[in-house]
């Protein structure tokens, strides 16, 4: 009797707490089916909670949207329910055991791995005459033991793609925050390129030397792609981009290992897949990796026309100068001294090094980087050195950023590169610069140097039509990927990024 009325105490001080609160009938049902405990967790947190795989993704939306800490989109409901389904079959879903040779198991040592005979996805082919009979024996018993290897049915993925601000990203951490499966990866796609390039650097640095009179060829793509599948089952890309060459001659073979591993891939983009590396260079040789991601991932249009970033928010202090507004620098120096005086560090250059090259930033202050526009964007860096600089600094601020012309392309994308990277590391921005936000970059007619190009055209005969499949002469993807950055500085504006981006609050 004492336990039931102690049950029944339980049950009314959780409908007292619920019924004060706005979350829905629908997760009150749920929470005492789950028999458990209240907890303090606020509506809109996305994190993983006890009761939130069993609320549901779509539950939960629902509850941000009747809170007001969303806006209700029916796109945005109709893909958390394909994501919905997906998270069901995530928690109990593994690849393991991965589909690979006999030759690849984790047992041997390298040393051996990297001497005996790979298939034509993992690993050395020697050329020697006298030893290729036994070696397509080999390859054949190889490709034998992969055919008979248990393979897990791996689940579709999502690709979600749409216009700037429409909540793709909200969504993709929305559905990865649910997952209970351990075995999950949350990456921006720059840095998780830039990782696949290490790890093949790496592995071909690990391999025997070239013997005389043997011609060796190695392919590490597929390695590569199984040693991912070992750590994860389940990546989330965000802003799934494809402008580096490098990148794009060898996604295919990479996603087409990791598909066959089990790995399971859900991502966010502005492109729709027909639309990648659109323009360039042997574009050809990519167009098969759009059939291999189609083939293994569901395709979401967010098209709600709307920018959710650029919707009325609390702004913090001002945190975006124009260099021609009366005391624009000596705000910004204030600032900078403001936000220095509660560091534990003094004034200094800061040398990082990012893959054995060293970047140096002239003024920093612990957390804090003051830097400018030509330090960051006009020399040769790129996603790696951003990322290195996010994980040092919580604050940078950026000076003298010119209003940028259609032919600064190399600026421009360095710009669009070091914004992703601070928005997915919540790195807080204060910008000095020549032009509004909104007409940063102008579009306006050709400078000297597309005039030049459009002249080298002229001279070597070649058609309009041509010149627009060249990337060397046209922006296009550069304003297009610049839309993003606006809408992403508009956000990195506000008090709640501001907020959010502090780590001494960590």
């Amino acid at each position: 009797m004492a336990a039931y009325v102690s049950r029944l105490s339980k049950r009314c001080i959780l409908r007292f707490i619920f019924e004060k609160t706005s979350l829905s009938k629908g997760v009150w049902c749920e929470v005492l089916k789950a028999g458990r405990g209240c907890s303090t967790l606020s509506v809109g947190q996305t994190t993983p909670a006890p009761w939130s795989a069993r609320v549901g993704l779509v539950r939960h939306y629902d509850s941000l949207v009747h809170s007001g800490s969303l806006r209700e989109d029916t796109q945005q409901r109709a893909a958390l329910l394909q994501l919905e389904q997906l998270n069901r079959v995530m928690t109990d879903y593994t690849n393991i055991p991965i589909p690979r040779p006999k030759d690849c198991s984790q047992s041997q040592p390298t040393s051996e791995l990297e001497n005996k005979v790979k298939s034509s996805e993992d690993g050395i082919k020697l050329c020697s005459p006298k030893e290729n009979l036994s070696h397509e024996k080999e390859a054949r018993d190889v490709n034998e033991m992969r055919e008979e290897s248990p393979k897990p049915h791996t689940p579709h993925g999502y690709y979600i793609h749409g216009d700037v601000g429409t909540g793709k990203t909200m969504l993709m951490d929305l559905f990865y925050s649910f997952v209970e499966n351990k075995r999950k990866t949350r990456v921006h796609f720059n840095g998780f390129m830039l990782d696949v390039h290490r790890r093949i650097h790496k592995l071909k640095l690990s391999l025997p030397k070239r013997r005389l009179g043997k011609m060796t060829t190695y392919d590490p793509i597929f390695p590569v792609a199984v040693e991912i599948a070992e750590e994860t089952c389940l990546i989330c890309f965000d802003e799934f981009q494809v402008v580096d060459i490098a990148d794009a001659m060898i996604l295919k073979q990479l996603f087409e290992g990791l598909f066959k591993c089990g790995v399971v891939v859900v991502a966010t983009s502005n492109r729709p897949p027909e639309e990648l590396y659109k323009n360039g260079l042997q574009r050809a040789a990519f167009v098969p990796f759009i059939g291999v991601l189609k083939e293994c991932c569901h395709t979401i249009c967010l098209d709600t026309g709307k920018d959710y970033r650029k919707r009325k928010m609390e702004s913090s202090e001002r945190l975006y100068y124009i260099s021609s507004e009366p005391d624009a620098e000596n705000a910004v120096n204030t600032l900078f001294e403001e936000l220095a005086y509660r560091q534990n560090d003094v004034t200094r250059p800061r040398v990082l090094n990012v893959q054995g090259r060293e970047v140096t930033l002239s003024r920093t202050c612990g957390t804090i980087a003051d830097c400018t526009f030509r330090e960051l964007c006009e020399r040769p860096l790129g996603a790696g050195d951003y990322l290195e600089i996010a994980q040092h600094f919580d604050t940078v601020i950026i000076r003298n950023v010119p209003h940028l012309r259609v032919g600064m392309k190399d600026q421009a994308r360095r710009l669009t590169t070091l914004i992703d990277n601070f928005y997915d590391q919540k790195v807080r921005v204060v910008m000095l610069a020549d032009a509004p936000l909104d007409r940063l970059l102008d579009q306006g007619p050709m400078t000297g140097e597309e005039a030049r190009d459009r002249l080298m055209l002229d001279e070597l005969g070649l058609t309009d039509e041509t010149s627009e499949q060249l990337t060397l002469f046209t922006a296009d993807e550069e304003v297009f990927a610049f839309k993003r950055t606006l809408s992403r500085l508009t956000e990195m504006q506000t008090e709640e990024y501001w907020i959010r981006g502090d780590r001494s609050r960590m």
